[in-house]
């Protein structure tokens, strides 16, 4: 298994106001935490993906993965609406690992940021350096992203965490599905991260079943040929007791599947849609 989609952090207060002091988020989460949970997971490597929006983080992620095998490739930051932002794109595109650019657009004010004449100035860009662009959105930001995915009909996306749908216990958000169906259309579109989900529930419990229907909805959207397995791992915390569990329950989730397709979406779609 080939993890698409976790996060490492050494944590501070001031640096990540997002989490709570007392969540089980607010401690250190590095190599030896990744390797000790992809161990017990039988996860045989990763792609670590930004948390915090500065080249700072994006040069220490690439520092770590020098340090660690088992990282196979990095989602970092940059300014993208920065006019310069090529100077950033120019050194990290150096590095070997350095396969991915993604924004936080998800806790951005304005839902039409992603249509920006500067942001989409900076995702242009991308393609030069071969880069894939990550979208992190909720459900409600799918009709502009949709706009925004054909703005660029030459750049690569993935859609993080099946693109964060309002999760009821029991039922498929029509909005959700619209949506994503417009964007399987797509073909630019190249990876769908079956990860987050189990944050996005809004219920106090949280209903197998009806992670299960997202991953099928998912899965007869997209085709087995474009969903990855990602954890989301430590945020996914915040719901579920460990990073294993998550794992198992997407063993789960394509156990019925043919071996060719559970290889695809365990490993092999994260590795060409990466390039790793």
């Amino acid at each position: 298994m080939l993890d698409a989609h976790h996060h490492l952090w050494q944590y501070d207060a001031n640096q990540y106001p997002w989490i709570e002091g007392t969540s089980a988020l607010a401690q250190n989460y590095l190599l030896p935490e990744l390797i000790e949970n992809t161990t017990a997971a039988e996860v045989t490597g990763t792609v670590t993906v930004q948390a915090r929006q500065t080249l700072e983080e994006s040069d220490w992620l690439l520092e770590l993965s020098d340090q660690c095998d088992l990282i196979r490739g990095v989602v970092g930051w940059v300014p993208l609406a920065d006019p310069d932002v090529t100077d950033h794109l120019d050194r990290l595109a150096q590095h070997r690992k350095f396969k991915a650019v993604r924004h936080v657009v998800q806790d951005e004010p304005d839902d039409n940021f992603i249509l920006g004449t500067e942001f989409n100035c900076g995702i242009a860009k991308l393609k030069d350096y071969n880069l894939v662009y990550d979208i992190l959105i909720f459900q409600r930001h799918l009709p502009q992203t949709i706009e925004f995915v054909d703005r660029h009909p030459g750049q690569s996306f993935v859609i993080d965490h099946i693109a964060k749908p309002v999760i009821h216990n029991g039922r498929i958000e029509d909005e959700w599905q619209h949506g994503m169906t417009a964007l399987a259309e797509r073909d630019n579109v190249s990876a769908v991260k079956i990860s987050g989900m189990v944050t996005e529930v809004t219920d106090s419990q949280i209903d197998e079943a009806t992670l299960k229907n997202y991953f099928e909805e998912s899965l007869e959207i997209f085709g087995p040929e474009r969903l990855c397995f990602g954890t989301d791992w430590p945020v996914c915390l915040l719901r579920i007791d460990s990073y294993v569990d998550w794992a198992n329950s997407v063993r789960g989730y394509v156990a019925d599947l043919t071996e060719e397709e559970q290889y695809a979406i365990l490993q092999e779609n994260c590795e060409k849609a990466y390039q790793l």
